[in-house]
């Protein structure tokens, strides 16, 4: 055999556990057809977190109006675009070199499974012991007329100039937050939703908090709605050639190489028609598909050794183990039941790399925080609230600590939280909404997964001030109260 391991795909899915692998002993290898280091790193998680930070900063500074603020802070967005184009056109090349410095193989182009041992890439033939695939998801893009004028997120992260009015088909993590930073740059949107709720794995009286912020800065949200045609009023270059590409497991990434593939990605005023099935009908300058993802395993030859998918995935095992049992699949591609988010995937990772080498068990997790990088921010972490308040096992405390500690919060008076208890006083989830949600989040995952109880809690001194330790403070009454 050529390799120990092949994997199919460089995300995070796939290097974090094979660098171990590598270092044990094992030869490994990489394929990419795309930019190395996959989605997070390239066109999704990266991308956002650099252009969504002046907005978050704007939205703080807003908390100082009438009471210090003077003048207003703007983005200037072309700028921090070519700020972001700079940062992440390197990180490809950085992943390439810490794929040497691993001493971990790499092959370009599409690798497509021929049998259980064998995947070629391009006419290089390659055989291996076992095949981990980690292909990730892809943008949804729905089946209707006018589908070829439907931008995904990889486009919106990648846009010159924002749009003056965005129409955007879904509302969960993508059309959320990007409605969040188009609200903070004073544009307005339109947020489609098939369904009643908007962010739904989250705490809805939290996910219409930051609806209602929204709508007060010129986003419309409509409910229930089904997206049937997108109409255009302009010409846009090669809008079939997009098409083709997207449903082929491609991205802007990979057609901008080719200057024969144009994307027409800029906005134009009042150009687009969206109907709905319900007969309504909206009018904007760009349109975004945020309808979720799905797994991104076309033309990967999973029929050659038996194997389907579903949007979900690829069904697996404890053991990340497919059907066939030297092909297992890690991330976002693998069909668990887990969240698919990128810790997740470095945790499955990881833990492959402990499975392959013999040392491990059927897989675990721990709570896993998640976090909708809207502003504010909102998180869960453990039992979601909407559980406990069904049940009799758990008791939900609301604490305010924005209205008690706004001085040291930045002048935020909302920030709270809802903390989940046992009958035993153990804390067992969270829900937050701050506009720093992830740390606090982070800070609860901590005290769930090693279990803190609350006496400890109360033991401990923490620096102040400082989000956690507010929210802390007032968390101690729980303790004291009873």
């Amino acid at each position: 055999m050529d390799y120990d391991v092949i994997y199919i795909g460089s995300g995070n899915a796939a290097w974090q556990g094979g660098r171990f692998l590598r270092k044990a002993g094992l030869k490994i290898l990489i394929i990419e057809e795309s930019l190395y280091g996959g989605t997070c790193a390239n066109r999704g998680c990266n991308s956002k977190a650099l252009l969504d930070a002046p907005y978050e900063i704007k939205a703080l500074t807003d908390n100082f109006e009438g009471v210090g603020k003077a003048g207003n802070f703007e983005v200037d967005w072309p700028a921090l675009m070519k700020f972001k184009q700079k940062r992440i056109a390197n990180m490809s090349k950085f992943l390439d070199g810490k794929f040497d410095e691993y001493d971990l193989d790499v092959a370009h182009g599409k690798g497509v499974i021929v049998d259980e041992h064998t995947v070629k890439v391009g006419d290089e033939t390659f055989t291996t012991e076992k095949i981990v695939i980690a292909t990730g998801l892809k943008p949804v893009i729905p089946d209707i007329k006018g589908k070829e004028y439907l931008h995904d997120s990889t486009d919106f992260l990648d846009i010159a100039e924002l749009p003056k009015h965005t129409i955007i088909i879904g509302a969960g993590f993508v059309g959320m937050e990007f409605a969040s930073i188009l609200a903070e740059a004073g544009l307005t949107a339109d947020v489609i939703i098939r369904g009643n709720m908007a962010l739904k794995y989250f705490h809805q009286p939290y996910v219409q908090k930051v609806i209602e912020i929204l709508k007060d800065k010129g986003i419309n949200f409509h409910f229930n709605q089904t997206v049937t045609e997108v109409l255009s009023d302009v010409e846009i270059p090669n809008p079939e050639e997009r098409i083709h590409n997207v449903e082929n497991g491609m991205n802007s990434d990979d057609i901008l190489r080719d200057p024969d593939a144009k994307i027409d990605n800029v906005a134009h005023e009042n150009a687009f028609t969206v109907n709905c099935e319900s007969g309504l009908s909206l009018k904007g300058d760009y349109v975004i598909a945020a309808m979720g993802r799905e797994a991104n395993v076309e033309g990967i030859g999973l029929e050659n050794v038996g194997l389907t998918s579903t949007k979900s995935g690829i069904k697996v095992n404890g053991h990340l183990q497919t059907e066939v049992p030297n092909i297992y699949a890690s991330g976002d591609v693998a069909d668990t039941g887990i969240a698919k988010l990128v810790t997740v995937a470095i945790h499955q990772s990881k833990y492959l790399a402990k499975e392959l080498l013999g040392e491990a068990d059927e897989i675990t997790y721990p709570v896993i925080p998640a976090v909708a990088y809207t502003i504010p921010r909102i998180a869960t972490v453990g039992v979601p609230a909407y559980v406990a308040e069904k049940s009799d096992e758990y008791d939900v405390h609301q604490i305010r600590y924005g209205n008690s500690y706004s001085l040291e919060l930045k002048n935020d008076t909302t920030a709270e939280a809802k903390v989940i208890v046992d009958k035993d006083l153990q804390i067992v989830g969270a829900e937050i909404y701050a506009a720093d949600a992830e740390n606090v989040a982070n800070m609860f995952a901590f005290i769930i997964n090693k279990k803190i109880t609350l006496e400890e809690l109360d033991y401990m001194i923490y620096a102040f001030p400082s989000s956690s330790s507010v929210c802390l403070y007032k968390l101690h009454n729980i303790h004291y109260d009873l």
